[in-house]
This record gives structure tokens, C-alpha cells and sequence, in this order.
């Protein structure tokens, strides 16, 4: 961790880290728990999961890590709503009554003192996985009987640039794990990835699917807007086959396990977008809804005017978006649209 790479605000971080002697050690309920602690602080210390891998001996995870400058501060009533994520009822209790006391002789810097206890380790990515790997820990050294360190040293990381082709690579490269260790065939059937849980139906899958969206373009050009999961699913389920693919040599034998041709060629061709000519045969909103259609640079040129004279908000950044559906090259249009952006045929 001495050497972890670190920058100014928002970044991205691959971390993995394995168990001493790489005994495998997590099955389906210890994983179960794994992800549940790793949810809970994911909440509690603001750092958020794009994806994670949780394997028998090690786990991987990439993580949104915040610019804990401009990092909003929790309220007294927010921190002991997150408490209990962490925290037995006793310690919620002491802390509740630290406020109380706090509130009653009117001591600001008393009370500013009990949230900064826990502010101080929120947005700190050391801290995120020192405790994920604490608490599981003392999970598993109670459940399997033993003392002692379960990790082998610190975690390993690297630092991600922010953008959507190298963080898809990374999120990619995690979720093809186990398909990778011969667990499973395809990606969507491993439970304990970001991928398998967001093709699931638990309380977890919207987070996933949140996770996944947020490495997207639409998301990274405008924090906050995200596409809808089945475009996401579609577009991520195709490069993950893409990059799974079995390789093979001159003579046809396999060098590299993966999925058979026709297997990536089903996937490729259920998710890939429409061609421009069959689009155009059907009924675009876009074109009625879209506000304004051309280039990203004609698009931003009216953008800059439209919030010049106060119709858009100064909030928003950026006014080129990308069209959904189809291949629509170097379009750009003003207004995002979510819902139903191409009528199927007629008929």
C-alpha cells in the first residue's frame, strides 16, 4: 500500500489480494458474506463498487474512489442512520447519546469532533479494503476454527485512468474470472461478480447494475446520467464474449480456453447495434424529441448559446449526447432520451 500511485480528485483503482498459502477457502455462504460486508462499507465509507470478483482464494475489485476534498460531510443523523451497517446496536446507542450531549450544552466543536471519528476514514481507499479484509477475516477465523492472518500481506493496485476504455477493459478482465478458472461457462452464471449479480434478481442486482453503468461514456462525460441496464447489459455482455474467446494456433488446437466462435458470434449478434438503413425504415424519436441533431461540435456550439441565455442549467457541463439503439457514427444529440428511442417495424 506504501507504494500505491495516487492522484487529485476522482480515481479508479483494480485491487486484488489473496489468501496465505492461496488455500481456497471462500464457497457459496462465505462468499455470500464477503459480498455483504463488501456492500455495507461500499455504503458506509462513500467508496463505490464498479465491479468485483469474489474466487475461492482471492478476490478483485474496481473501485470509484472520490475526491475526498469536495466529498460531502454527513450530517449527525445521517451518520447514525449508516451506523448500523457496521455497528452493534450498543455502539449506536453510545454514539447517539455522544450527540445528544453534544446538542444539549450547545458544544458545535464537540459534535464536529464525533463525526470527524468517522469522516476521517470515509473516501480512503487504504482504509476500504483494510477493513473489507479485517472483517472478513474475523468472519472467517471464527467460522473455520483459527488464529491468525488469513491474507497473504497487503493488497496489490493500480491506478485506472478515468475513461471508459480502460475502465471496461479492467471490469471485463474481473468479471471473466471464473469463466477463466473453469467455474462456470458464461460470465452471467457466477453469482459472486459484479456481472452475475447484476444479471440476477437479489437486492444487490441494482447496485450492480449501477456499478457497471457508471463506467459507461454516457455516465463518465455526464456524472449522473446513466443508460438504461439493458443497454448496458447488451453492450458489456458483447465485449466481455469478445474478449473471452477462445484462441487457437496454426493447426487449430486451442492455446487459450474461451468461448467456442459461434457462442461470441450469437452474443455479438443479438447485442449489436442496428445498422443506420434499418433504423431509418422505422419510427426515431430522436428526430422529433431530440432538440438538436448533428455533430458533437454543432451540438455543443448551440449548448454553449442555449445555457448562455440562461434555458439550460449552468449545472450541466456538456451538451453532446450520444444516441441509443444503433450505429449512429458521429451523431450527437441535445436531449437524452431513456425510453423507447426506436418503434420496432410496422406491421
Amino acid at each position: 500500500m506504501g507504494n500505491r500511485i495516487t492522484r487529485a480528485g476522482k480515481s479508479y483503482y483494480h485491487c486484488v489480494s489473496r489468501v496465505v498459502d492461496r488455500r481456497l477457502v471462500f464457497q457459496a455462504d462465505e462468499k455470500e458474506v464477503f459480498r455483504s460486508i463488501l456492500r455495507k462499507l461500499e455504503t458506509f465509507l462513500g467508496i463505490k463498487v464498479a465491479t468485483y470478483c469474489i474466487m475461492g482464494n482471492h478476490f478483485h475489485l474496481l473501485l470509484e474512489v472520490p475526491d475526498r476534498v469536495t466529498m460531502p460531510r454527513l450530517s449527525p443523523e445521517q451518520l447514525l442512520g449508516l451506523l448500523p451497517l457496521l455497528y452493534d446496536p450498543a455502539t449506536v446507542a453510545s454514539v447517539a447519546h455522544e450527540f445528544d450531549l453534544a446538542r444539549r450544552s450547545g458544544d458545535k466543536t464537540h459534535e464536529e469532533a464525533i463525526l470527524d471519528r468517522f469522516e476521517k476514514r470515509r473516501g480512503d481507499l487504504s482504509i476500504f479494503v483494510k477493513e473489507l479484509k479485517q472483517r472478513v477475516s474475523i468472519f472467517m477465523n471464527h467460522r473455520l476454527g483459527r488464529t491468525g492472518t488469513l491474507w497473504e500481506g497487503r493488497f496489490r493496485s493500480i491506478l485506472v485512468e478515468g475513461g471508459e476504455p480502460a475502465l471496461l477493459a479492467v471490469a471485463a478482465y474481473i468479471d471473466l474470472n471464473p469463466v477463466r478458472a473453469s467455474l462456470v461457462e458464461r460470465p452471467e452464471d457466477y453469482r459472486w461478480s459484479g456481472y452475475g449479480e447484476a444479471n440476477g434478481t437479489g437486492k444487490g442486482s441494482r447496485k450492480a447494475r449501477a456499478g457497471l453503468a457508471s463506467i459507461q461514456q454516457e455516465a463518465l462525460e455526464e456524472p449522473g446520467s446513466t443508460s438504461p441496464w439493458p443497454a448496458v447489459r447488451d453492450r458489456y455482455r458483447r465485449l466481455l464474449y469478445l474478449s473471452g474467446a477462445e484462441e487457437r494456433d496454426l493447426s487449430g488446437a486451442v492455446t487459450r480456453r474461451g468461448f467456442s466462435p459461434e457462442e461470441v458470434s450469437d452474443v455479438v449478434e443479438a447485442s449489436a447495434p442496428l445498422p443506420l438503413c434499418e433504423v431509418l425504415r422505422r419510427k426515431v424519436r430522436y428526430f422529433s424529441d431530440g432538440a438538436v441533431l448533428g455533430s458533437a461540435g454543432f451540438v455543443e456550439e448551440v449548448f454553449e448559446s442555449l445555457r448562455a441565455a440562461g434555458r439550460i442549467s449552468a449545472t450541466r457541463k456538456k451538451g453532446a449526447r450520444r444516441l441509443r439503439g444503433a450505429d449512429w457514427g458521429a451523431l450527437r444529440v441535445l436531449r437524452d432520451l431513456q425510453i423507447r428511442v426506436i418503434d420496432p417495424p410496422a406491421g
